[in-house]
């Protein structure tokens, strides 16, 4: 390993080859690339294959590529996936590294006070610290990322500054060597070897670097020499490797040089001084004691250990920005030359747009009541207006483009609407709401009849609960899926659905990941006239696309009258059932429902029950913390067989049990 970029091309490696609309998608796509088009929008119907498009079209341009997308879920789905298609190059995961986040506040109306509280995940810390070290040495880098991309990062040029070459033969003391790796974010411990933590035993020191652990590196010294650099594995400590020349990376990636830390804390100390006369000349005394002792008790640990509780907020100093300068971001990692896509974009976009403000809200009265210097406020994500000068060649990918990204294109987008499987879009009727609810009762019969299910949509809370209570009365099977359940319940209700032990599943908004089951084949929309974002266009056809996996797919609405939104989703649907209809004529297609695995939640019976325990804990808390851990380390086994195996789904809900196990 060495500090000069690799330049290896990505180069993707699959089983099977582009179908049907995807190969018109990826020549339109990548030709707009080699064109210089900055924007283009893949509109895919549900189910026809956008990752697999996508995937094809970054191993014809060979970039480096930023996939952002819209929650954590997807973001590991995406990432399993690309991982499996690029085994060759750097695919990264690039997340908020927090369990469970309750960001620092203060509610001036109670004066209440609500110090930040977190629980960092180490896994996804050495993940983020895998990707900016991926981004500076490599060309040959796919990144998945959450909105996690836009928010403050350390300076990409300070942060190369902090590598360290050692090569065999160089001179160099044992001291002068832990000296520097400490400069650079390592923790010295003698007794455990965790992640960003070096140990010296004689002449020889192991550093264990913050982005993995898998291995070890170890350095011998003869002397005042190095006599050998060698990479082994942590479980069996076997050589894995050795070098001549090996690059070392900061052990976190908020880290400066001593140079650097000391015009840092010359800045903050500049800035409190301000901040203590603004108090004081406005006879805020309150304010004037709280700042200073809290930001002196800050540079205190600064000088002395190079990190303080926070130290994000004093990100502008420490990057010695200027007030007026942006926040550096794991954007500017990849430099000008990439490729952005950003997923579900109807989604993603508005969320980037709104990160800004909420952020800034709560932080301003942070710093009116002196909890912070006013610099703070730019330790930030970054607001849509610079997110936008920062986008290279962008490729918006989405089966409902939203209103940003269809102007950007004047509304042309490249459609994917061909299914390889030879699925129409399910068909649509709409029926009165009088009478409805026997005419429900008599559709999930007959649905039930044929062994398939009903997916049930209400708008409110109130109604879901006391529709489901209803059905229940009649005899009917039925569970209500709401967002206050934890992913343990979701995969239970969702694994019970498809094994016909619940006929309907009920609910507000159950357009969520993992919903994509087969075993659907009719949903019933109620209220589908009313106005608001859970009828208009954009949401109904997304709701459609949910019983796109089944030959015998239907959706009935139920309405008093036909509303903008939902003719311009029938007429949207009836549009892509002609080209799909067309396309399995001309190429003698049988259309096909998806067949899909039906999983155990977990495989093994012992651990089964332990999660049903679990499950059926009001706190969610397993009663020996030893059972726990012993749990937590079977179903990391079966996320990472599940992800051999190519069942991203199973690997992805594996993951989400995981991150619940171990924050409670």
């Amino acid at each position: 390993m060495t500090k000069k970029t690799e330049n290896k091309v990505l180069k993707i490696s699959a089983p099977y080859k582009p179908k049907g609309d995807q190969i018109n998608a990826i020549s339109k796509l990548s030709a707009g690339l080699k064109k210089g088009i900055k924007d283009q929008v893949l509109m895919g119907a549900t189910g026809t294959g956008k990752t697999f498009t996508v995937a094809n079209v970054i191993n014809e341009f060979n970039r480096p590529t930023l996939i952002m997308v819209a929650n954590k879920t997807l973001a590991a789905q995406l990432y399993s996936e690309m991982k499996f298609l690029f085994p060759e190059n750097r695919v990264e995961y690039f997340i908020s590294n927090f369990d469970f986040y309750q960001p620092e506040a203060y509610v001036s109306k109670s004066d209440t006070y609500i110090e930040k509280t977190a629980k960092s995940n180490m896994e996804i810390e050495m993940m983020r610290l895998s990707t900016l070290n991926a981004l500076t040495t490599r060309k040959d880098v796919i990144v998945i990322a959450s909105v996690a991309a836009i928010y403050g990062e350390y300076n990409p040029e300070k942060y190369k500054e902090l590598f360290f070459e050692i090569e065999v033969e160089k001179i160099t003391t044992k001291e002068a060597l832990i000296l520097k790796l400490i400069d650079m974010g390592y923790v010295r411990n003698d007794k455990s070897s965790n992640p960003g933590s070096i140990r010296a035993r004689g002449d020889v020191i192991e550093i264990s670097p913050g982005w993995t652990d898998e291995y070890f590196i170890r350095i011998d010294l003869f002397g005042n020499t190095i006599d050998g650099i060698y990479k082994l594995d942590k479980l069996n400590k076997k050589i894995m490797n050795s070098y001549k020349r090996y690059t070392l990376f900061p052990a976190k990636d908020y880290k400066t040089t001593p140079d650097g830390l000391k015009k840092s804390v010359a800045r903050i100390k500049i800035e409190l001084e301000k901040r203590l006369t603004f108090f004081k000349e406005n006879n805020r005394i309150i304010e004037y004691q709280r700042i200073k002792e809290r930001t002196l008790n800050d540079i205190n640990s600064l000088e002395e250990f190079g990190f303080c509780p926070g130290v994000e907020n004093y990100a502008q100093h420490l990057d010695l920005r200027n007030d007026d300068q942006r926040p550096y971001t794991l954007i500017d990692y990849f430099g000008k030359d990439f490729l952005l896509v950003i997923d579900e974009s109807h989604i993603s976009l508005p969320q980037i747009r709104g990160m800004y403000s909420g952020d800034f809200s709560r932080k301003s009265n942070l710093v009116n009541f002196g909890f912070r210097l006013p610099s703070a406020l730019n330790n930030r994500p970054l607001q849509f207006d610079e997110f936008n000068s920062l986008m290279p060649n962008t490729i918006y990918v989405s089966a409902t483009p939203g209103k940003y990204e269809s102007e950007l294109v004047n509304n042309k987008f490249i459609e994917q609407i061909i299914r390889p499987t030879g699925l129409l879009d399910p068909t649509i009727e709409i029926r009165r709401s009088t009478g409805q609810m026997d005419d429900i009762i008599n559709e999930i019969k007959q649905t039930i009849a044929k062994k398939h299910r009903t997916m049930l949509l209400t708008l409110t809370i109130r109604m879901s609960e006391k529709l489901t209570t209803f059905l229940k009365e009649k005899k009917i099977k039925s569970a209500y899926l709401h967002s206050e359940l934890k992913t343990l319940e979701r995969l239970q209700v969702i694994r019970d659905l498809r094994l016909g032990k619940i006929d309907v599943i009920i609910g507000i908004n159950l357009l969520r990941e993992g919903l994509d089951i087969p075993e659907i084949s009719k949903i019933l929309i109620l209220d589908a006239d009313k106005a608001g974002f859970l009828r208009d266009t954009r949401s109904l056809i997304q709701i459609i696309g949910r019983a796109s996996r089944n030959k015998e797919g239907k959706v009935i609405m139920y309405a008093d009258r036909i509303t903008d939104s939902m003719q311009k989703a029938i007429d949207e649907t009836d549009r892509r059932r002609d080209i799909q209809r067309a396309y399995n004529k001309k190429h003698s297609i049988t259309p096909q429902t998806i067949i899909k695995p039906i999983h155990n939640p977990i495989k093994n019976s012992n651990t089964e029950n332990a999660i049903m325990s679990f499950i059926k804990s009001k706190r969610n808390k397993l009663k020996d913390k030893a059972d726990k851990e012993k749990l937590v380390l079977k179903l990391k086994k079966q996320m990472l067989e599940a992800a051999k195996e190519l069942d991203f789904e199973r690997a992805t809900e594996l993951r989400d049990i995981l991150i619940e196990l171990k924050v409670l």
